[in-house]
């Protein structure tokens, strides 16, 4: 195969991969002992997870693989990890791979998160001597401090994700894979972590990241895998994947037109984060104004409608919410086809860190409404002075 010079080399190749699982249905010793002298397969079945998928990934691209619950992410992110092997078809991979897929996935409770550094970056092709020199830096990203000579059974998840984390991305892979265990961690090392991975991404190295946030997949990836029942069922721009992901969650093929039941009156289409001007801007600095756009369609005129927003952390915690009613606003009759609508925040004292922003409009207030999830981002850049999802002017007494 040519590659063109614009294209790195392929690192990843997935070729007609299949891999299925047994499930028992009698799970209890009981169960086990009473069907054990029966013949057949009635209390066994065979699930597919992944179900003949090929891809190729390119050196120096950022993949996302999306789905719904059950679809096949994280069993194909083990696939390509080396975790599992396939049923059937093969994966060749070239280069320094690290796997951040499971909580905890490598480490042994019955050792020190000292110990477990090594071993982990042993497992990951590092020697004992470089892990070494790498020491301090994966101890200081950690955030673990003195626990780091604490066996790890008496860790928090959040504490097992940060070391592991930290590890994985001091082993100076070629290729890093990370699954949505991040969404243990707390909101500042979360940022530390998203800020690790733009930084990769910048380096040329090949990143597959799987996430249930479409947002993050469009602010990271170059492209974007699509998974329904194990199936490959989109390949292709993020933009066009997270659309293709709207199709199987709301149980259209890929591409086809909504049904007559499935359109609403009205939907969100889109949402803009501008600046006091009126300029998109995903930065912003503590306390200042900005604006948010939504763009909605209207399939008909309408003579009332009502529209709101909220604006979340990655964690999904809400910071700030409203809508047109909670605001008092009368909104002007809505004609047929494509429109905007903005809600003005005049001081924005979110504490430093990413926010996703959602829209919902509707009719009638709460009668079949739409909403759109994460359809915009932002970051608060702060000054370090305090933590949290609130910002304030703090002195001491």
């Amino acid at each position: 195969m040519v590659v063109s010079p614009s294209i790195g080399p392929v690192v990843v190749r997935v070729e007609h991969v299949t891999k299925q699982f047994t499930v028992r249905k009698d799970n209890s010793l009981k169960e086990r002992i009473v069907h054990a002298g029966r013949r057949g397969r009635a209390h066994k079945q065979d699930y597919t997870a992944v179900d003949g998928v090929s891809i190729e990934i390119h050196a120096g691209t950022t993949v996302g693989l999306l789905g719904p619950n059950g679809s096949g992410k994280s069993t194909l992110l083990k696939l390509i990890g080396g975790i599992v092997s396939p049923t059937s078809g093969r994966v060749v991979t070239r280069g320094r791979m690290a796997a951040l897929l499971e909580l905890g996935a490598g480490f042994h409770p019955d050792l020190s998160g000292r110990e477990n550094v090594y071993l982990n970056a042993s497992i990951m092709g590092m020697t004992r001597a470089e892990t070494a020199a790498r020491f301090d830096d994966i101890l200081e990203f950690s955030g673990i401090g003195d626990f780091i000579d604490t066996q790890v059974k008496f860790y928090s998840s959040g504490m097992f994700v940060r070391l592991a984390f930290a590890v994985a991305v001091h082993t100076d892979p070629d290729v890093l894979l990370v699954d949505e265990v991040l969404a243990v961690g707390d909101e500042a090392f979360q940022r530390k972590c998203m800020e690790r991975i733009a930084r990769f991404r910048n380096e040329g190295r090949t990143i597959v990241l799987v996430s249930h946030s479409a947002a993050q997949v469009q602010e990271l990836c170059d492209r974007g895998i699509v998974l329904k029942d194990g199936e490959l069922v989109f390949d292709g721009d993020t933009n066009d994947a997270v659309s293709a992901l709207r199709d199987v969650l709301e149980g259209r093929r890929v591409g086809e037109a909504p049904s007559a039941q499935q359109v609403r009156p009205i939907e969100v289409t889109r949402i803009e984060v501008l600046d006091a001007s009126g300029k998109r801007s995903k930065v912003f600095p503590v306390g200042s104004q900005m604006r948010l756009r939504m763009h909605v369609h209207s399939e008909r005129a309408m003579p009332s409608w009502a529209i709101g927003f909220s604006i979340d952390t990655p964690n999904g915690q809400m910071v700030l919410a409203s809508n047109t009613e909670r605001l008092g606003i009368d909104l002007p009759g809505i004609p047929a086809g494509d429109s905007f609508m903005e809600f003005a925040i005049e001081s924005a004292n979110f504490g430093a860190g990413q926010y996703f922003v959602n829209a919902n409009v509707s009719e009638v207030i709460d009668i079949d409404t739409h909403v759109l999830w994460q359809g915009a981002r932002f970051t608060i850049a702060g000054n370090e002075r305090n933590l949290g999802t609130v910002a304030a002017s703090i002195t001491a007494a």
